[in-house]
């Protein structure tokens, strides 16, 4: 892998709920991290979501990097409860964002109806502990799997890398052999959370 500082703060082995837990610390590390984990993706998923009608006065950068300082300053408040509910937390938070522009932009928003059978997007009760329960096997795996193992297994789920960028910084010989690694590494977890549920 290269040896990049970035690298070093991106891939530490730690899944985002032990820097989740660092950062709400204080630890101005574990924060950097964070948000060079999470900013790479949201930003690409953000890129066109913004109307036209709102971009004269502000970018998508603009609103994701609002949205994530907001996020930041709201951790003690965040709960993840499954694998990228952070990356979900700063998804909603840039749309609640764009929302706000949107408003701010038009003054009089465009009545919209609501259906009366419209089903809610909450989890249920039963949901909520199925997905608590499974994220904390998944934390528990993660830690007993081997360095290399983990920091592939972060990059993949996690930070949702691509077989070529794994490929880059671990600098494998081919996408194969990239795809190979992989797909050993979450074979490994999900074998040992399977072992776990015995």
């Amino acid at each position: 892998m290269k040896d990049t500082g970035e690298t070093t703060t991106f891939l530490n082995g730690e899944a985002t709920i032990e820097l989740l837990a660092r950062a709400r610390a204080g630890d101005r590390d574990a924060v950097e991290a964070l948000l060079q984990r999470c900013l790479p993706s949201l930003k690409r998923w953000a890129h066109g979501r913004l109307p036209s009608s709102a971009r004269a006065f502000l970018d998508t950068g603009d609103i994701v990097q609002d949205a994530a300082m907001h996020a930041i300053r709201h951790l003690d408040t965040f709960e993840p409860r499954h694998v990228g509910a952070m990356q979900a937390y700063l998804r909603q938070s840039v749309i609640n964002r764009i929302i706000d522009e949107v408003r701010r932009v038009a003054r009089q928003p465009v009545p919209v109806g609501i259906e009366e059978d419209l089903l809610s997007r909450d989890s249920s009760p039963l949901e909520v502990a199925i997905e608590g329960e499974t994220y904390e096997r998944y934390r528990a795996a993660l830690g007993r799997l081997k360095s290399r193992h983990r920091e592939i297994v972060v990059a993949r789920i996690e930070m949702q890398w691509s077989i070529a960028k794994i490929r880059e910084r671990f600098e494998f010989s081919s996408m194969d052999a990239a795809r190979m690694a992989v797909t050993r590494a979450l074979r490994r977890l999900a074998e040992d959370i399977q072992s776990s549920n015995v």
